[in-house]
């Protein structure tokens, strides 16, 4: 038999790599998604053999629907699809660009839509897992922050109403706010004052997502605040 199947939209160096490391551990297969080749391709090399690079432009529904036909082809169809894109470009309101806006809009909430509407196709009336991540900024817009804000809010309602519509369908999708910064890759563990793990691990946070699959659907969870121990909110 083989193995199931999840899905790491928006794959990078950091939470996209950790999240494609404990799905593997968990004994799944994970295509990572990504519009560069040359980074995705490296990035899976680094994770190992269980790690299927597939490159795609998130944004473009045709690129978005014939990756998801080639995850069936090739891998199967999925049963955890996690959407972990977004971009951020920073400028006060009045100096934001309307393309700016509109390209943080496309990859923050609009390539959410495509992705989880390709996920919830295959997963309806035989069950998945669909996950958004979002950050404080789907809670409030700060100042310089039009262009995060914005689409994380859009991203979160998104999330809401798949869940409502999806949920007893037996398709489970949950939204997670990352409140506070993720450490990079060789980053310091320790923010100057030398408190310990005051950002948030990758691995931790992937932890978290792999228990939001695991979840009996007697409890399923809609969403889930993670946040280091210093954080103030």
């Amino acid at each position: 038999m083989n193995p199931p199947v999840a899905v790491v939209a928006g794959a990078g160096p950091g939470l996209g790599r950790a999240l494609a490391q404990r799905f593997i551990q968990g004994g799944m297969r994970v295509a990572v998604l990504a519009r560069e080749a040359s980074r995705l391709n490296a990035l899976a090399a680094a994770i190992g053999p269980d790690a299927r690079p597939l490159v795609c432009d998130l944004a473009d529904p045709d690129a978005v629907g014939a990756t998801f036909d080639r995850v069936d082809r090739e891998l199967g169809t999925p049963q955890c699809v996690i959407f972990n894109a977004g971009t951020y470009r920073p400028g006060a309101v009045l100096e934001v660009t309307p393309q700016d806006f509109l390209q943080c809009w496309l990859i923050g909430c609009y390539a959410g839509f495509l992705v989880g509407q390709q996920a919830a196709r295959r997963m309806v009336d035989r069950g998945g897992t669909i996950l958004f991540t979002g950050a404080t900024a789907s809670l409030r817009g700060s100042a310089r922050f039009v262009n995060l804000a914005s689409p994380k809010f859009a991203l979160r309602a998104l999330a809401q109403s798949m869940a409502r519509e999806l949920g007893p369908r037996g398709v489970h999708v949950a939204h997670v706010i990352i409140d506070g910064q993720i450490r990079a890759p060789g980053g310091q563990r320790a923010d100057p004052s030398g408190a310990a793990d005051a950002q948030l691990e990758p691995s931790a946070i992937a932890e978290s997502y792999w228990q939001l699959h695991a979840q009996p659907r007697s409890a399923w969870t809609l969403e889930l605040d993670l946040r280091p121990w210093v954080e103030r909110f």
